[in-house]
């Protein structure tokens, strides 16, 4: 097995450790946090006030790192992850360019993947499906709720 048939695992692993050590300090603080101030730290505050999105965020992260780390379903990891990852990089680029370094390594990794990945995303990137009707079709009949 050459190098070029490792990255892809290389790269799961590496992203997945990111997001499980960076999800987790969101619930057990073991890391420490640099003062926010100004605009990053009002966007953080926010964030924090409405009670639920930090829990959010950093459980997505630890669940879809959890599948990146144990290599099941990484697409459906690969495509929660992306929102996520995209709203660190906009964050740094826009509040706290200091710490931009890293999220554009964790975009990275996140597109290698993605492009590894291709096949199983190339039916959702379609404009329409192959039978060329606009849903997929059910095997069962659907009766609508007033006819019974």
């Amino acid at each position: 097995m050459n190098i070029s048939q490792k990255l892809p695992a290389a790269a799961r692993v590496l992203l997945g450790l990111a997001f499980f050590v960076f999800g987790l300090n969101g619930f057990l603080h073991f890391l420490p946090q640099p003062p926010l101030s100004g605009p990053p730290a009002n966007f953080a505050g926010a964030l924090f006030a409405t009670g639920y999105m930090f829990p959010l965020i950093k459980g997505t992260e630890v669940v879809a790192s959890i599948l990146l780390l144990s290599n099941r379903f990484v697409p459906l990891a690969l495509a929660v992850l992306a929102p996520v990852l995209v709203n660190i990089v906009a964050f740094h680029a826009f509040l706290a360019p200091a710490g931009l370094a890293l999220p554009l390594v964790l975009l990275a990794l996140e597109l290698y993947l993605a492009r590894s990945y291709r096949d199983a995303f190339a039916p959702m990137l379609q404009a329409r499906n192959s039978t060329g009707s606009a849903a997929p079709s059910s095997s069962r009949q659907r009766t609508p709720a007033h006819a019974s």
